[in-house]
């Protein structure tokens, strides 16, 4: 029996040891085996600190940065991302931070950018934070095959021949918000509006169409859940994750898990309802759901169960149609209407060209796409004021980019911004709002280089992009008609990311019914 208890105690001081040599190795030994290889090759950044590296400075810089707004510029990179513009000015532009025990390499070549974003399948996302799932996985947050597998039974729903279709519930919805800012307009003069609010709605208001055949009303309840959850998710990602931490019921945790039950819990009906109507023949498939039940069905029919996703999967896509749809397009038009305030001749352009183009018909797709300095102003905002602030990557095993060769599971930290500002891509006047550079189009405009990417690059540019460019040029081109405005000096200007970049007070206009 001693032996036996003996036996046990041994095992037990193993297994304490080997959890313990284990933990040494991922939060000391092997960030600093990283750190010292990165530095070997020329690259610069904070030394590594245990456990945490970055983390609790990025959390502090951010609270700092977000507790004031800053003067009216579009140079908002140091609001947005202090710790890596201070680092990066501190430690040049070959530089890195640590995200917990794991570094991150900024890079700023277009050339290697296009590499990382061209081998999808070996600059992977990184590994979802288990707290990732209470928001919305779906195809953004998928790699390799299954990745491909989504990517293939999504496209159909996303198709430039289905988006006319969509085109008149873009109308409906912006008509309907519209119509409520007119009916705050004075007889006569001019009044003060917050549109932020109104744009949110209204983008919420347009997925519910397109994706669910439903209106605002019937989805208003996902889009407060996740938009509650956004705000919570982005908390979660400033600090280190410890696994297991997901499980500990604190409030934030407790509150997370009871909105992904309700959310899943509503979509879920959503889809139920839809299936019973595609297997009584009632279903109508102009929509993203019935599109994508349509796509997954005929995969299933003509090569199993294993080629289609399962419920779920239909779940996490729905979600993740509501949470990129909404944030994109609302904050492309918050930024674009923000912009035009300050630039009359541009906003008067615009308002030529739109009145020249429609006239007083309903904008269709065919006259949407004529709208050139509509689109020129569109991607002169996306160029400053990107919906996705930053991609992360990372590598699973040792790869080499360029020059460099990097270690198996390190971060590499893309941010758009940084490259649409560059001033040796983009001359001394990057950080100006000049639609004229697009004149020409995109690729005049960026003289070949990789250096405009609002909406991701290669194979895994974002599915929804033309879905959102239609969709922000008929809601422009609607309030251009109605409407003329300025900046309110009650305004202030504070950019901020909760999953896109956002106005963090509001967006305050003074508009004119025209």
């Amino acid at each position: 029996m001693d032996f036996f208890y003996s036996l046990i105690g041994v095992s037990s001081v193993i297994v304490l040891l080997i959890g313990a040599w284990r933990f040494l190795n991922w939060a000391w030994i092997t960030p600093k085996k990283m750190e010292k290889r990165l530095r070997r090759q020329g690259l610069q950044g904070n030394s590594y600190r245990f456990l945490f590296g970055d983390t609790r400075d990025m959390g502090r810089m951010l609270e700092e940065a977000k507790s004031k707004p800053i003067s009216l510029t579009d140079d908002i990179f140091p609001r947005i991302m202090p710790l890596i513009n201070e680092t990066m000015q501190h430690k040049g532009k070959n530089s890195f931070f640590w995200l917990g025990p794991r570094p991150a390499m900024v890079i700023l070549d277009p050339e290697q950018v296009k590499e990382v974003f061209t081998k999808n399948f070996t600059y992977q996302k990184p590994r979802a934070n288990p707290i990732s799932k209470l928001l919305a996985l779906g195809l953004a947050s998928l790699d390799t095959e299954k990745w491909a597998k989504h990517r293939r039974l999504l496209n159909p729903a996303f198709h430039v021949e289905k988006l006319k279709y969509m085109v008149p519930a873009f109308y409906l919805s912006c008509n309907e918000m519209l119509s409520k800012w007119e009916n705050l307009a004075p007889a006569e003069g001019s009044f003060e509006l917050d549109v932020w609010p109104y744009l949110q709605i209204f983008t919420s208001d347009v997925i519910s169409r397109t994706a669910f055949g439903s209106n605002y009303e019937k989805g208003r309840r996902i889009f407060e859940l996740q938009s509650e959850q956004a705000l919570y998710f982005e908390q979660v990602m400033q600090s280190i994750y410890l696994p297991g931490w997901s499980f500990v019921p604190t409030k934030r945790n407790k509150r997370m898990q009871k909105i992904f039950k309700e959310v899943n819990s509503l979509v879920m009906g959503i889809i139920n309802e839809r299936l019973k109507e595609i297997q009584t023949g009632e279903a109508t498939s102009d929509d993203l759901l019935g599109i994508l039940l349509e796509s997954n069905l005929n995969e299933i029919r003509q090569h199993g169960n294993k080629n289609g996703l399962s419920l779920e999967e239909v779940i996490e896509e729905c979600k993740l149609f509501y949470l990129a749809g909404q944030e994109t397009t609302s904050g492309l038009l918050v930024w674009t209407l923000i912009l035009l305030s300050q630039h009359f001749d541009w906003q008067a352009r615009a308002r030529d060209e739109v009145l020249q183009v429609f006239d007083n018909n309903e904008p269709d797709i065919s006259k949407l796409n004529h709208l050139k300095i509509v689109t020129m102003i569109l991607n002169e905002v996306l160029r400053l004021y990107p919906p996705a602030a930053n991609f992360f990557r990372m590598n699973p095993e040792e790869t080499k980019l360029g020059d460099l060769s990097l270690p198996e599971g390190m971060f590499i930290f893309v941010a758009p911004i940084l490259l649409q500002q560059d001033k040796d891509l983009w001359g001394d006047d990057a950080k100006e709002f000049k639609p004229e550079r697009f004149s020409e189009g995109v690729s005049k405009a960026t003289k070949g280089n990789l250096s405009f990417f609002p909406f991701g690059w290669g194979p895994r540019t974002c599915i929804g992009q033309n879905f959102a460019m239609l969709e922000a040029k008929m809601a422009l081109a609607l309030i251009l008609r109605r409407f003329s405005w300025e900046l309110s000096p009650s305004y202030a200007h504070a950019p901020q990311v909760v999953l896109t970049l956002q106005p963090q007070y509001g967006a305050q206009l003074i508009l004119k019914k025209l």
